[in-house]
């Protein structure tokens, strides 16, 4: 099997050996730390506009790095996950909605994730936190290239309520794969996350290291820690993001106690836009239109941040087109391997973007999925929505309309909260748009599988963690 993984993986993937193998013929490899918080609106921190949340920490790492200002992921959790670790669009690796516990669905093992590459480039890989790929042994992190994990298999609003008839299981704390709390005690999981985190870093700071921190905040059920609870200016949605800052600086405190700074790249960003339906437990799109499960710009634009000391330029921000795909190319080569063109990845390198050596986006193109269905793309300025953008639980009609739609065009560089329709003043970029979307549905498919589309993991016959790990709940 080992042999076979292989094979495989150098038919997709060519490391540059002598990098890997022999790390004092030239500077230490990078460690890097991507830090994913869940539902944090565009206007949700300082750094991006925020009057209501206080989030020092997250503004000194904004001053000493670069603010990514169209830096997009998917309308929610699994696909945006999914499209993190695999660098391609989730719907290519058939994940393109949201699972739930006990799925037969999740991450295919023929897939090579972020931390498969990186592990096989020699680094330490570990994740801590929310995953939502599958929860399922065979889906979970540690048979993905991560060497640990500690955190939620799924989003922590998915457990039994108790209630007769309810069989769902509690919401599960896991280490590894054994199940280690349940029902988990959710106020002291941001700190359990920090502590793991930085317990991490600390062990491997002799050694290249991935450390992937997915937080289960700002999700409801809204759970702030206790040192928190009640401190912030914008009720228990403001203590909990305010937590989330308070991570964030352990996470970069510690890189600078251990003198790690000047080797480690530092990711922090968000997975979909604010639950908005959800009114004073959700956050906020600033300037955006739309929140969480549409693809108007607030539910797929993130607030992001990049840092590395002397490498990413201080103080600085970037608009060209980025997107949570690109971790996965970018990573990798600077890890020093590189990404072949014998399985496709959507992702590009933005190395060039993030050093302030290129202000042109890598990607002439960007699609805006929403399940199977594409739903918009951007390129440059210009954005094409196709069909009816519907944001769940705050527009009035729940389903897309039956009735024609003319698709709309809006300049997002005049018009960020994409207000104004100007197809008709530009037929030329209208059609061009077009035919960007013509090609993407020959290669995916208009609403079912293209012949650009990969199978997921599939398991028979899934039972909850739980019973797996033999413990008993009602």
């Amino acid at each position: 099997m080992k042999i076979t993984w292989l094979a495989l993986l150098a038919l997709v993937f060519c490391p540059v050996a002598s990098q890997a193998a022999d790390t004092a013929a030239g500077p230490p490899r990078p460690n890097f730390v991507v830090i994913l918080v869940d539902d944090m609106g565009y206007g949700d921190i300082g750094p991006f506009g925020s009057k209501l949340n206080r989030t020092p920490c997250l503004d000194r790492m904004a001053a000493e790095g670069m603010r990514l200002t169209s830096f997009y992921t998917a309308p929610v959790c699994t696909p945006s996950r999914a499209q993190m670790m695999t660098g391609c669009y989730a719907k290519r690796v058939s994940l393109p909605n949201v699972l739930g516990p006990v799925s037969r669905i999740g991450i295919s093992s023929s897939e090579r994730t972020v931390a498969d590459l990186l592990k096989y480039q020699g680094y330490a890989t570990m994740c801590v936190g929310k995953w939502h790929l599958g929860d399922q042994p065979e889906f979970l992190p540690t048979s993905h290239g991560f060497d640990h994990y500690l955190g939620l298999p799924y989003s922590n609003d998915m457990g039994g309520s108790g209630k007769q008839g309810d069989r769902r299981p509690p919401v599960p704390l896991l280490r590894d794969r054994r199940v280690v709390e349940a029902p988990v005690q959710q106020d002291k999981l941001v700190e359990r996350y920090t502590e793991e985190a930085v317990k991490f870093i600390m062990a491997n700071k002799d050694h290249p290291f991935f450390l992937y921190l997915p937080h289960t905040a700002v999700h409801v059920p809204i759970h702030p820690g206790k040192a928190f609870q009640g401190k912030s200016a914008n009720g228990r949605y403001g203590d909990w993001v305010e937590e989330v800052d308070w991570s964030t600086g352990r996470v970069l405190d510690t890189l600078r106690k251990l003198k790690l700074d000047a080797r480690t790249l530092v990711l922090f960003t968000s997975d979909n836009g604010p639950w908005r339906s959800k009114g004073k437990d959700g956050g906020v799109a600033g300037p955006l239109r739309g929140g969480k499960t549409s693809t108007w710009e607030g539910g797929v634009r993130e607030p992001t941040i990049a840092r590395w000391p002397a490498k990413i330029p201080a103080g600085t921000a970037c608009d060209a087109m980025m997107s949570e795909m690109d971790v996965l190319p970018t990573l990798v080569k600077l890890a020093g391997g590189a990404v072949l063109s014998e399985r496709t990845i959507d992702g590009k390198d933005i190395w060039p973007l993030l050093s302030g050596e290129s202000r042109q986006s890598p990607h002439e193109a960007l699609f805006y999925f929403k399940g199977d269905r594409l739903e918009a793309v951007r390129s440059g300025a210009w954005k094409l929505a196709i069909v009816e953008q519907i944001e769940n639980g705050v527009d009035k009609e729940k389903k897309p309309s039956t009735k024609p739609f003319t698709p709309k065009l809006f300049n997002l560089d005049a018009d960020i909260g994409e207000t104004t329709d100007v197809a008709a003043q530009h037929p030329d970029v209208v059609k061009q748009l077009r035919d960007y979307i013509r090609q993407m549905n020959g290669d995916l498919g208009v609403t079912g599988r293209g012949p650009g589309v990969r199978p997921s993991g599939v398991v028979d016959q899934p039972q909850p963690l739980l019973l797996r790990n033999a413990m008993e709940y009602d």
